[in-house]
């Protein structure tokens, strides 16, 4: 009798623990931005000329500045993702930050470094608050002929890392003139959000059992003398940056798209999600651990790391 009341009362606490453990299931970070075409048609934008191309890049500072809907908006979406329990880094003062980082940077180093890449306002926000999902929002509000407010809308998640759409919700619902725009998207989004959040839970829960995809190149410095087929202790750089890759990706999964002797491009590198620490690992802390392991003895290569991104990371080997 003792051993059939142990067994039932060890069943109940196991399904306890895996209850437990799947109501506090990791959840990813998320960032609300107004989309691009949502910008662009309210003149929040800047004009770049690269090499002879005019692009129209978001201006997410003017925008916050000037419209009055778009902070109560992003606070109304961010306040049904919390809600369903993901937590969430505020855009504005993200931007803020960045910018308050980017002075002491000039200040200090008269703007040397980062700032001559080709890197844009939202990658840099993205590298530092390193959310793992970007969600962009675009709205329309008309009236109809009786005068009631029609509001279209569409929500889309993307994977920071690799800016792959993830999730994605429309809609179109007539609701009363009393009703301010920021409260009348909450009541239209909050009819499709389970779906929405369900989608965006899934492709993380993807990403923690089979890593996240960045992309990573390794090159060689010009003057350096050697190159990635020069023998360290009787095996080619290559092999070693090979099985370093095998032994330190997600079930050993990466893809060399391109290899000379002076480059390797390497795509679809699934890299851990976390640290051995809980931390949030991108392409640039992970290739740092390649950058690490290079250095030490026997090998002693120094090199540098370039980030475009926070899933794009270069290591260039033979400088610093």
């Amino acid at each position: 009798m003792a051993s059939r009341f142990y067994k039932i009362c060890l069943f109940i606490m196991c399904i306890l623990i895996a209850y437990n453990t799947s109501a506090q299931a990791k959840k990813p970070t998320l960032m609300i931005f107004p989309s691009d075409n949502w910008c662009i048609q309210r003149y929040f934008y800047k004009e770049i000329n690269n090499q002879g191309n005019i692009i129209k890049t978001p201006d997410y500072k003017k925008a916050f500045q000037e419209d009055q809907e778009i902070g109560q908006v992003i606070s109304k979406i961010g306040s049904l993702m919390i809600e369903k329990g993901f937590p969430l880094k505020d855009a504005e003062n993200e931007l803020k930050n960045l910018e308050r980082q980017n002075a002491i940077d000039q200040a200090t180093a008269n703007g040397v470094g980062n700032n001559e890449l080709n890197i844009s306002i939202l990658d840099r926000i993205l590298s530092v608050s390193k959310s793992d999902v970007l969600i962009q929002i675009w709205w329309q509000i008309n009236k109809n002929s009786i005068g009631n407010k029609e509001a279209r809308f569409t929500l889309e998640a993307l994977d920071s890392y690799t800016n792959k759409r993830i999730a994605a919700s429309t809609g179109i619902k007539e609701f009363s003139a009393l009703q301010s725009t920021p409260e009348l998207l909450a009541l239209s989004i909050e009819n499709n959000i389970e779906l929405f959040t369900n989608q965006i839970q899934d492709h993380f829960n993807n990403l923690l059992e089979n890593g996240r995809e960045v992309k990573l190149q390794i090159k060689v410095f010009k003057d350096w003398g050697k190159n990635l087929d020069t023998d360290f202790q009787n095996k080619a750089l290559n092999e070693i940056i090979e099985e370093w890759l095998q032994a330190n990706t997600v079930k050993s999964k990466f893809n060399i798209a391109t290899y000379t002797d002076n480059l390797m491009n390497l795509e679809e590198v699934k890299i851990p999600v976390l640290d051995n620490k809980s931390r949030g690992v991108d392409a640039r802390s992970f290739i740092r651990n390649l950058q690490n392991f290079l250095k030490e003895a026997p090998y002693s290569i120094p090199s540098k790391i370039i980030s475009t991104g926070i899933g794009d990371a270069t290591l260039i080997l033979g400088d610093k």
